[in-house]
């Protein structure tokens, strides 16, 4: 029976919390973490490619807390997109911005629903080692570092549009149907179109690599669509809620199992420390994305995953 001490499920609780949201890879550094740490806490860590149960489980219990975490930060937008969802069905029509972000957001989770269950599980076992994942997450640094020249591609044009009509103006236009602007324009997550959805929601199952982050390709993928920074982390965090959720309902029974017993008290803490480091996490990143970039992050990515890999050459 493989233990988690308390102490182990707060840590990795906590890292679970904020790298989930932050752009720089929860799977990956739950792996790297341990692997550096050595001993006792690699050992933990020996489910994650289905050699032990124990592991997924308590991972399992993260994530549904990141998830309800989410769902409690935006309750108000998911009430919206919620009734938006049902009023669509009940009417056959989609013309309100809860309506529009309920089927934006279904159309981008098809990507990783479709494909996660196919591929997860094969692709952590093929790429389950240490130096897998470190060249992973220096990869994900190169995907932030090409997402902020695609936000800096946007700018002239944001600018260009914002002297001649005011941003409200911009984005009023776009909602309304009148002659679309090129695709450059920051647009807001409403304007999106079904393609565009299904774009990020591809990006978004790049994370089924482990090492790259699930919150910075959904970014990325935003951007590439012609969101700006605040709207891209925004759609990122609302698309991580039903997969993230999700994947974890599935997998929930796991926590009803016998073996569980012993370390309910773990992973109860655990899962605790995670949702509230996640939704301290988001109530940052919201503020963050504001102003500033993914810079930062790309350059965290970079230079932890060049030390990971020569440090497990």
């Amino acid at each position: 029976m493989l233990m988690i001490t308390y102490l182990q499920a707060a840590v990795i609780g906590a890292v679970q919390g904020v790298t989930e949201l932050f752009p720089i890879s929860s799977l990956g550094h739950s792996v790297l973490v341990a692997d550096w740490v050595g001993g006792s806490w690699k050992q933990v860590t020996l489910g994650r490619s289905g050699r032990g149960a124990t592991y997924l489980a308590f991972v399992v219990a993260l994530h549904v807390a990141t998830a309800v975490a989410l769902l409690g930060y935006y309750w108000r937008d998911w009430l919206a997109i919620v009734g938006g969802f049902v009023s669509t069905l009940r009417t056959g029509r989609v013309v309100t911005v809860p309506q529009r972000l309920a089927w934006l957001i279904v159309l981008a989770t098809l990507p990783v629903a479709i494909l996660g269950p196919l591929l997860d599980r094969t692709l952590h076992a093929l790429f389950d080692t240490p130096i897998d994942t470190s060249l992973f997450l220096t990869l994900n640094g190169v995907v932030l570092v090409v997402g902020e020249g695609l936000r800096r591609r946007n700018e002239p044009t944001l600018a260009e549009y914002g002297r001649r009509f005011g941003r409200r103006e911009v984005h009023r236009s776009v909602l309304d149907g009148e002659p679309r602007l090129p695709r450059q324009v920051d647009r807001p997550l409403a304007a999106l179109g079904a393609l565009d959805a299904i774009g990020i929601g591809l990006a978004q199952a790049g994370a089924l690599l482990t090492g790259f982050s699930r919150a910075g390709l959904t970014m990325v993928g935003g951007l590439w669509r012609g969101l700006e920074n605040e709207h891209a982390a925004k759609f990122a965090f609302l698309l991580a809620t039903p997969t993230i959720l999700g994947a974890g309902l599935v997998e929930l029974p796991e926590l009803a199992e016998p073996r569980i017993a012993a370390i309910r008290g773990p992973v109860l803490l655990g899962a605790v420390v995670s949702g509230t480091c996640s939704w301290l996490a988001v109530r940052y990143l919201e503020r963050y994305f504001r102003t500033r970039t993914l810079l930062p992050f790309a350059a965290y990515c970079i230079i932890a995953g060049i030390l990971s890999v020569i440090r497990f050459l």
